[in-house]
């Protein structure tokens, strides 16, 4: 099968080179651990081989694992789409992530995030306006991404506003995506092909 598009994708990373180091196996080089893994993708709501799944069918049995956590968080999960997808963005923008951000900001605005906020969020800066419990969203994983951790004042608000199991959630939420984004981020996997979301610039000096 062939992989090679000419569809534009937008290159990840900020610095001098944004050449992606690891791309899909033709399907008869794959490894017999790594069609399977391929396979169970495939053949599962996400329907294809995309995004992390790119550089994650290095390690199958790790992909199919990693896998099966998203399609819990994403799709089993008990966050509204709105909520759910706002904590997606707000973890690409942190992590300057091109794929999660150019797949999720559309599906945000679609669950009823503010453009406005959309954009200001892609620019670095606060989103605005926002509901109350997106308030509590964006507080409480911007802390998460750049603190490691959250105050007593910013977990009291997340669980005023959700409760303790959807808080843990939220955590499991920005943690997951952290990590995607950051094999991403490692193996340099560009934004969606054909994307209409603008892709995001390095944060402001």
């Amino acid at each position: 099968m062939n992989h090679s598009t000419q569809t534009h994708t937008t290159p990840q990373g900020f610095g001098p080179s944004t050449t992606p180091r690891l791309s899909i196996p033709e399907r008869d080089a794959m490894t017999t651990a790594q069609r399977a893994a391929a396979d169970a993708i495939i053949n599962g709501p996400r329907k294809a081989i995309f995004g992390p799944f790119v550089p994650l069918l290095q390690t199958p049995a790790l992909m199919e694992r990693i896998g099966k956590t998203g399609e819990a968080l994403r799709f089993e999960g008990t966050l509204p789409d709105r909520l759910r997808e706002l904590a997606i963005c707000t973890v690409a923008r942190e992590t300057g992530n091109q794929f999660e951000w150019q797949t999720h900001a559309p599906l945000a605005i679609k669950a009823g995030v503010a453009v406005q906020a959309i954009e200001s969020l892609a620019a670095g800066r606060r989103p605005q306006p926002l509901l109350p419990d997106e308030e509590c969203v964006v507080d409480f994983v911007t802390e998460l991404m750049r603190r490691h951790g959250v105050s007593d004042a910013t977990y009291e608000a997340s669980v005023a506003c959700f409760g303790k199991p959807q808080t843990v959630e939220l955590t499991a939420l920005a943690g997951y995506f952290a990590m995607v984004c950051w094999i991403m981020n490692v193996a340099r996997t560009p934004g969606p092909a054909g994307s209409a979301t603008p892709g995001l610039t390095a944060f402001p000096a």
